[in-house]
Order: structure tokens, then C-alpha cells, then sequence
């Protein structure tokens, strides 16, 4: 019986942690390493061109934005092809190609343009790469299968402002051969998703119109909808974070060093938002999944709380990029794994993108005015709306009540 017990739990970890699955896993740490070496040094390379914080506010908003309304078409029309990876392939070639392109920007506006394209790539690819990773695991499974993929990305995000630290001084502080170099990671992706990750043989589903395709999503994934969206409103982009610090401890350490423990502070952020990704996930095949997004919630909850009330030292700063990334961990997995749940295979590509977009237009709303309110009112107003819609978002989900898994 113990034989046959072991047997079974072996298979299971074979079944989740697959070709697929790890093929998908690193794409995501390699392309996550391309574009965090350009966020990282981005709040750093506009401020040389003497931009405030309404600015980053504005080129993360709109980037966020038509990022997601290109997952939402990409879902939408990717459900009804045979073959998705072509798709997530191009889209990761447009977002190595866009975030390269940082090195040619001499004015706020180019690296808008820079941002919009590689994010635009970036929404493409979401949604199909979330399809292709569902298909290749089992319900049971989605836990573990979207926690492995967060974690891998964000050890990308480890390694992409580890990277920037070291080649900034390496380039003598010249930020058009940094951006260059996201060039090798960025198409590596690319390489991995065309021929690591293997595709399932998949039905398309009939042409019927987006608004019918909607309809035929469960009622508890449109209430999961609305309260992701509320909090959407509220999660601004955590770049923010890395000009906070550096502001906040310029005065007593210099703008240099300032600049360099905000580096060091997100790469401590990204090391919770890799630990705490897999094992949101675990934990997610084995308790309500609401309930640990809701906890995920009340964290953004309480980072905001910390930057309001909290003396901005390097200790205060230290736990607010860690509530940050164990926020984000749980956030991202738990919402993914969810969605998977509650929607059957064949309308993961809709049901992904969808959410993708409710996202995508929470971040824009959100960056833009944490960042304006910031700009005009300072960090107590601006972080109080946070807070807000943190708690809101967090009660919703809280109270969903979810079906049984769908196969």
C-alpha cells in the first residue's frame, strides 16, 4: 500500500514539473532578467533627465494600460487557434526588442514609446504562455504549477537588478550598452518557448462574439473579476518603491549611495516575491484560494500603512519592500491558479486575458495617481487610496465563494 502511496505521489510530481512547465518557467526567469536590468536603472535614467515621480507614474500607467488590452485580444483570439506558442514566441520577441530599445531614448517621451511597445509585446504573450502552462498540468496541480512559474520568474527579477548594479559601474554608467545587453536574456526567452515548451494538441473553440464568450465564464470567476479589480485600483507599480527609497535616504546617504541601496532594497524584495511565489502556490492546492489571495490584499494593505506612519530609515524601508514582494508573490500566483480553477481549459485564453486586462487597467489607473498624488500632496495621501482599495479588494475576494474545481 505504501508502495503503491509512493508510486502515485511520484507521478503527481512528474505530471506537474514537466518539459512544459520548466521550459515555461525559465522563458519567464530569462525574459524577467531582460526587462528588470531596464527597470531597475529606469527610475535612475530619468531622473538624468531631470523627470519627477508624475512622469514614472505615467510611462508604467499607459505601458500597463495597452499592455492589457493586447492580453484581452490576444486571449480572446488565441482560444480560437489550433497552435498558441507562435503567438507567445512573437510576443516575447517584441518585448526583448522594446526593452533594448531604452538605449536610444533621449527624452521622457522615447522611453514612453520604449515601454509601450515592450509591454504591448509583453501583453501579447501573457495569456497564451498562462493557457500553454495550465494545459500541461492537472487542476490539482495549478498551485504548484503557476507558483513554479512565479518563482522562476522572480529569481529573473533577483538576477536583473543584481545584473544592472554590477554593469552600471562595468559601463562606466553608460545606460545605452546596459539596455543593449537585455538583448541576450530577452531572445533567449524567445528560443526556450519555441523549442523547450511543447504544446498539447488542443480544440478551438467556435466563433462566437467576446461578449457571448464572456457570458459563458462561471459567475464566480466575473465576482473574482470585480474584486481584482478593485484592488487593482490601488497596487501601484512597485518601481515606485525604488524612487521612495532613494528620495528617503538621500539626505543621509547621499544621492550615489541612496541610488545604490534602493537596487539592493528591490533585489531584497524580489527574493520574497520568489520564496513566498511557489509556496503561495502550494498552499493554494491545499486551502481556499481566496482566502490566501484576501491575506495577499491585506499585505499591500499594510506596506502602504508602514510608508505613511513608519520613520522612512533603512530598516523601515527594508520591511516594506518585503511585505512588497510577498504581496506581489501571493497576488500573482493565487490570481492565476484561481482563474485556472474556476474556468474550464478551453476558455483559459479569454478567461486569462480578461483578467489580465482588469489588472492592466487597475495598474494604469493606480500608478498614475499614487504617482500625481504623490507629486502634489505627498506620501500620505497618495498611499492612503492605496490602502483603501487594498482592504476593499481584500473583503470581496474573502467572501468568494467558489464551485468546485473546473476539469
Amino acid at each position: 500500500m505504501k508502495s503503491s502511496t509512493a508510486h502515485t505521489a511520484a507521478t503527481g510530481r512528474q505530471r506537474w514539473l514537466n518539459r512544459t512547465v520548466i521550459g515555461i518557467g525559465l522563458a519567464s526567469l530569462f525574459s524577467d532578467w531582460s526587462h528588470e536590468i531596464a527597470t531597475t536603472v529606469l527610475p535612475t535614467f530619468l531622473a538624468t533627465m531631470g523627470v519627477a515621480a508624475a512622469w514614472l507614474g505615467v510611462i508604467e500607467g499607459v505601458s500597463d494600460g495597452l499592455s492589457s488590452f493586447a492580453k484581452l485580444g490576444s486571449g480572446y483570439y488565441t482560444d480560437k487557434l489550433q497552435r498558441r506558442k507562435p503567438i507567445a514566441v512573437i510576443g516575447y520577441l517584441v518585448t526583448a526588442l522594446g526593452t533594448a530599445s531604452f538605449g536610444l531614448a533621449s527624452t521622457a517621451w522615447h522611453v514612453l514609446i520604449a515601454r509601450a511597445c515592450a509591454w504591448l509585446g509583453r501583453g501579447v504573450r501573457t495569456p497564451v504562455r498562462k493557457a500553454l502552462l495550465a494545459s500541461a498540468v492537472t487542476p490539482e496541480t495549478y498551485g504548484r504549477a503557476f507558483g513554479f512559474e512565479r518563482m522562476m520568474d522572480t529569481l529573473g527579477a533577483i538576477v536583473g537588478p543584481a545584473t544592472a548594479f554590477l554593469l552600471l559601474h562595468a559601463f562606466g554608467n553608460q545606460f545605452s550598452r546596459l539596455f543593449a545587453f537585455t538583448l541576450i536574456p530577452g531572445l533567449t526567452a524567445a528560443a526556450l518557448i519555441a523549442f523547450v515548451v511543447k504544446e498539447k494538441e488542443r480544440r478551438p473553440v467556435a466563433h462566437i462574439s467576446f461578449g457571448k464568450r464572456l457570458g459563458l465564464l462561471p459567475a464566480a470567476y466575473r465576482k473574482l473579476l470585480v474584486g481584482v479589480g478593485l484592488f487593482g485600483l490601488g497596487a501601484f507599480a512597485h518601481t515606485l518603491l525604488i524612487m521612495l527609497a532613494a528620495q528617503k535616504l538621500a539626505p543621509t546617504l547621499g544621492a550615489a549611495k541612496a541610488a545604490s541601496a534602493a537596487a539592493a532594497l528591490y533585489v531584497l524584495h524580489n527574493v520574497f516575491y520568489a520564496s513566498f511565489a511557489f509556496i503561495g502556490g502550494w498552499l493554494g492546492d491545499r486551502f481556499p484560494k481566496n482566502w490566501l489571495l484576501a491575506l495577499g490584499y491585506l499585505m499591500s494593505a499594510c506596506m502602504s500603512l508602514c510608508i505613511i506612519f513608519l520613520p522612512a530609515n533603512l530598516g523601515t524601508l527594508a520591511l516594506i519592500f518585503i511585505l512588497g514582494g510577498t504581496n506581489v508573490a501571493l497576488e500573482e500566483t493565487l490570481e492565476d491558479s484561481l482563474c485556472a480553477e474556476l474556468v474550464s481549459k478551453e476558455h483559459h485564453g479569454v478567461a486569462f486575458g480578461a483578467m489580465a486586462t482588469v489588472n492592466g487597467i487597475g495598474d494604469f489607473v493606480s500608478s498614475i495617481m499614487v504617482g500625481v498624488l504623490w507629486t502634489g500632496f505627498g506620501t500620505g495621501i497618495a498611499f492612503g487610496y492605496s490602502v483603501a482599495l487594498s482592504l476593499a479588494g481584500a473583503l470581496l475576494v474573502f467572501r468568494l465563494r467558489p464551485a468546485k474545481p473546473v476539469k
